[in-house]
């Protein structure tokens, strides 16, 4: 599903990326951790194709497509979903009718006729459903007076709407208590753990891997990958720390 070969990329002419490679198989969850400023987030930017993040060397194909050609809206809709570690805020802007505009929106990029209104209304009930979210919190503007589950929670309806193939979720346990890990960790489980799709999870801890289980886990250490094993290396580095892991 996604290829990543020696990938470098810069960001203000920096060097972050140092030759990454990946493969990610449909039906697989693949975890990234490391240590702060390794690159975690530079890597889902730069797949996700934020202005500014510049590959140098490599590629990047996903779905037999090269990635790195398309704009940000064509990777949206050809099935790539970027979750952020910070949901932005967007007043005056109804989430029920951004989320609207954007699944009509990637149905359009597709070839494929726009929900109606109703349609549209019971697939968003239904996912927020899945995460214990309130519809009526949808009818507020984007984001705006949610606590940080919250909005993570809703960025997770936002990706069981638009139905993504892969999904790379940028440190999506960040700022939730425990029981809304569950939630959202159940959530992730209920959306893409399907044999024609996979995740690329982002974080810091073992705490979310727990509920969502990854198939593999990989260190990223000076913008590389630099060991991958299964659920058992990520509780290596809980009790060992990303030093004595990666020396």
């Amino acid at each position: 599903m996604l290829e990543i070969a020696n990938l470098h990329a810069t960001v203000a002419d920096k060097p972050i990326l140092k030759g990454l490679s990946l493969t990610i198989n449909a039906g697989e969850v693949h975890a990234i951790m490391g240590p702060n400023g390794a690159g975690k987030s530079t890597l889902g930017y730069t797949l996700g194709g934020r202005p500014g993040y510049e590959v140098t060397e490599g590629s990047a194909t996903f779905e037999g497509q090269d990635l790195l050609e398309l704009e940000p809206h064509e990777r949206a809709a050809a099935g790539l979903f970027l979750g952020f570690q910070y949901p932005v805020e967007i007043p005056g802007v109804s989430f029920v009718q951004f989320l609207r505009e954007a699944v009509n929106s990637q149905r359009k990029g597709r070839g494929e006729e726009p929900l109606s209104g109703g349609e549209f209304l019971r697939l968003a009930k239904d996912k927020a459903g899945l995460l214990k979210m309130d519809m009526d919190m949808l009818k507020r503007p984007v984001n705006v007076g949610f606590s940080g589950g919250e909005k993570k929670r809703a960025e997770m309806v936002q990706m069981g709407i638009l139905d993504p193939r892969l999904a790379i979720l940028d440190e999506t346990d960040s700022g939730l208590d425990i029981d809304a890990l569950r939630v959202v960790g159940e959530g992730i489980n209920a959306i893409m753990r399907k044999p024609d799709k996979a995740v690329l999870l982002i974080t810091h801890y073992q705490r979310l891997l727990d509920v969502v289980q990854p198939d593999f886990v990989h260190v990223l250490a000076g913008g590389r990958i630099v060991k991958s094993g299964g659920p058992e290396l990520a509780r290596q580095l809980e009790d060992e720390g990303y030093e004595a892991v990666v020396a």
